[in-house]
């Protein structure tokens, strides 16, 4: 069997297999992985559960940093300016409508995160994980009087900021670059703290929390986007040469549950939570890869840089990963894995 596989993947990853069936076998494994966690078994969901909310409270705040960080930005930016929106989120958008395009629906979110985290002028404003800076520059730019910090932990972003904050005579963002481990920032300091798709990066949720909960003032909130299961979560491992995604595309990631936070309350407490259907996340990675595959000649020069010889198997990876982000969050209509939005008060 183990055989079997192997050969497969080789066959996939040279592109030797029509897209359709990927996209097909992505929805086995899918399945596959529900029955693994107890989607169909109430006893073994409980079990999965419970170990993993050991696992959680027993961990550093992240695992495997650097090893994300490389695996998602060694290609150069121009490469993400090429199949992202103009916004450059990389990360769940809102389509609010059939004909929506991926920079309206980059807007959309944006807009909505805005609106949720209850942002006003003048306010001093941490953001947690800000990849390509496109809530950053959006924040800067609708909030002139806002103080805003926002830390990635990728310098190449941090350059591509400034840059992009210079060009757009910006003055109120401040970019950091460091590790969330080690970050540690002025006490009762921000009105709110933000974070879009960072926190699928984070294991110890009562370690964060609490040094957020320290940054915040008195009457401050956190406001977080993630990608989660509706009730299931589960860590993304490298067991064996056929875990792809952990290996290639997310390593030392978590797959949270909608529910995973509300055991994390001792220093912020939830005030409203909300929910994206996966199908938002679907159509997201359908467009990066339409735009891929539209803009495959130009790109072409920035992978043979990257990944040399492994050009053509590279290729494929990231097109198989944005199938996969697709189909996952496709499933049953975006009815297994969603998109969670949560507001969290400083506990009393």
């Amino acid at each position: 069997m183990d055989f079997m596989i192997k050969k497969s993947l080789e066959l996939i990853e040279n592109g030797k297999v029509p897209d359709s069936v990927i996209r097909a076998g992505i929805k086995i494994l899918s399945k596959k992985r529900l029955a693994q966690e107890g989607r169909f078994d109430p006893a073994l969901a409980a079990q999965r559960y419970m170990d993993v909310l050991t696992m959680l409270k027993n961990s550093e705040i992240a695992i495997e940093t650097d090893k994300a960080n490389e695996q998602h930005y060694e290609l150069p930016t121009a490469f993400f300016q090429a199949v992202l929106g103009k916004r450059l989120k990389y990360s769940a958008s809102l389509f609010e409508h059939a004909d929506t395009t991926l920079d309206q629906a980059e807007e959309a979110a944006l807009a909505c995160y805005c609106q949720r985290a209850q942002l006003k002028d003048g306010q001093d404003i941490l953001e947690i994980g800000c990849g390509w800076g496109s809530l950053s520059l959006y924040m800067a730019e609708h909030y002139p009087t806002a103080r805003i910090t926002v830390v990635s932990n990728s310098s190449t972003q941090r350059e591509h900021i400034q840059e992009k904050a210079r060009l757009k005579k910006l003055d109120n963002l401040n970019v950091i670059t460091c590790d969330v481990n080690v970050l540690q920032l002025e006490p009762v300091s921000f009105d709110r703290v933000v974070s879009v798709e960072m926190f699928e990066h984070v294991r110890n949720y009562q370690k964060l929390f609490e040094n957020i909960s320290i940054w915040l003032k008195s009457d401050g909130l956190l406001w977080c986007h993630i990608f989660c299961h509706r009730f299931l979560h589960y860590p993304f491992e490298v067991k064996n040469e056929f875990d792809w995604m952990s290996q290639y595309f997310f390593s030392g990631g978590l797959m949270p549950a909608a529910s995973t936070f509300l055991h994390f309350q001792q220093h912020l407490q939830l005030e409203q939570h909300w929910q994206w259907a996966g199908t938002q996340y679907e159509r997201t990675a359908n467009a990066w890869l339409e735009n891929m595959d539209q803009k495959q000649a130009e790109l072409q020069p920035l992978f043979e840089q990257t990944y040399g010889a492994d050009v053509a198997i590279w290729w494929q990876r990231w097109r198989i990963f944005f199938m996969a982000c697709a189909e996952l969050f496709g499933y049953d209509h975006g009815r297994e894995w969603v998109i969670g939005h949560f507001l969290f008060k400083k506990a009393i």
